[in-house]
């Protein structure tokens, strides 16, 4: 199963946006750099990731994006959705009705094995990813950054580009 860039950009930014105090925001043009991403490729994940209410969305020359809720609420799963659609990445088209000689609709009543074995791969996929949130990624992250450079990298990045909540 091949996932989109967009679904690894996306989840880097919302573990990024995770660290922030309530209110405040960080501009999608610092969330691009940070990673080293295309920020027009990472503002369309960010907005679909707004649409689905994972995250607020602040306009203007002082706005920018922020978590709508807390990240131990906000699954991978929540996140693949948003970014890639609810459609499952296996869509079985019935190609073994087709070629010639082709046999009656008697013969594929029963859906394709190979649908089958695919939908079954595809709920075990998402409910790996429904048992992870964002949090748990944070507190993976922090028990093995053992001497704090990736935690002082993130704190930095934040100190330099965050936007403080409104007066």
């Amino acid at each position: 199963m091949k996932l989109s860039d967009g679904i690894e950009q996306a989840l880097h930014a919302v573990a990024m946006m995770a660290g922030l105090p309530d209110g405040a925001v960080l501009p999608a043009t610092a969330l691009a750099e940070f990673h080293g991403v295309s920020a027009s490729y990472l503002l369309k994940h960010l907005q679909a990731l707004s649409r689905a209410g994972l995250v607020h969305t602040t306009p203007g020359p002082k706005g920018g994006y922020r978590l709508n809720r807390p990240a131990a609420e906000i699954t991978l799963l929540d996140v693949v959705l948003a970014v890639d659609g609810p459609e499952p990445a296996f869509r079985c088209k019935e190609i073994r009705q087709n070629g010639p000689a082709p046999l009656s609709a008697r013969y594929f009543k029963a859906p394709c094995q190979i649908n089958a074995a695919m939908l079954r791969a595809e709920r075990a996929y998402r409910a790996e990813l429904s048992q992870t949130t964002i949090a748990t990624l944070i507190q993976q992250v922090t028990s093995e950054d053992q001497d704090g450079a990736i935690a002082q990298r993130s704190c930095t990045f934040l100190d330099q580009y965050m936007r403080p909540p409104p007066s």
